[in-house]
């Protein structure tokens, strides 16, 4: 799998990879990335779907929608572009977006996918993050080595050295902007996913020390419609290094909601 940059299109006010026919697949990546980190998912399933892989506001070629964001902005920004329901997949933040989608514009989602998202994290795990978001002047380009080594640890990859290229070249703003939302989110609402309509489905690593398992375990216990698959032996980047079982699981669930 290579990890080249790929041609863009207007999604709204967003930019995004837009490939396939058929029933609209949204892909929302997470903070310091960019809408290749779907490479491996839009070429398997834009074979039977009209995928969309979003840049996240501020990344990519998308513009931040404006200053002193909340979670709801990053949202609203990327539903604006959604002309019919869809299947939305997101990732790490991107399956906060995905899922804050799903309960505050039910009309566009016919399913939600949440990957590797946080849970009611615990205090240490609050104020790391938190910490991490107080650093960033927003000016200079964070260093990326903290991330890197908690998603792929210290051996070399091309999943390492996108993820590398992606995190240097981000828009230091931007992504200060993201972080800073990320941190301070805590999961959805335990009612809000008790009364979450569509049919969901919280995937992560059985590795992930942050988003972990028993975090998406208790979201699927919570929504009504809504399951768990544990991806053996996968930590946080799992879209990228668990290509075939992710694509297994993607598409399984989509031929599902759309039939």
């Amino acid at each position: 799998m290579t990890w080249t940059t790929r041609p863009r299109s207007d999604f709204g006010a967003l930019r995004a990879i837009i490939a396939g026919d058929g029933p609209t697949v949204l892909f929302i990546h997470g903070v310091g990335l960019r809408a290749e980190a779907w490479n491996a998912q839009i070429d398997a399933m834009s074979e039977r779907f009209r995928v969309v892989a979003v840049d996240m506001p501020g990344h990519g070629e998308s513009p931040p929608p404006g200053e002193d964001l909340n979670l709801s902005d990053y949202t609203d920004a990327i539903a604006q572009g959604l002309e019919a329901p869809a299947l939305v997949i997101g990732h790490s933040m991107g399956a906060m977006i995905a899922l804050d989608m799903a309960m505050r514009h039910p009309h566009l989602v016919r399913g939600v996918v949440a990957m590797n998202a946080i849970f009611q994290r615990d205090h240490a795990a609050s104020k790391a993050v938190q910490t991490r978001a107080r650093s960033l002047d927003g000016v200079t380009v964070a260093g990326p080595s903290g991330p890197l080594t908690r998603w792929f640890g210290d051996a070399p990859s091309p999943e390492q050295s996108a993820c590398q290229r992606w995190l240097t070249s981000v828009d230091p703003a931007g992504y200060r902007m993201a972080y800073t939302v990320f941190a301070h989110e805590n999961g959805p609402r335990p009612s809000a996913l008790a009364a979450l309509t569509c049919p969901a489905l919280f995937v992560t690593g059985q590795d992930e020390p942050n988003s972990t398992p028993a975090m998406s375990k208790a979201m699927a216990n919570l929504a009504p419609k809504g399951r768990t698959q544990i991806i053996e032996g996968a930590a946080h980047m799992m879209p990228m290094t668990h290509v075939a079982q992710v694509n297994a699981a993607l598409l399984d669930f989509a031929q599902e909601i759309t039939t």
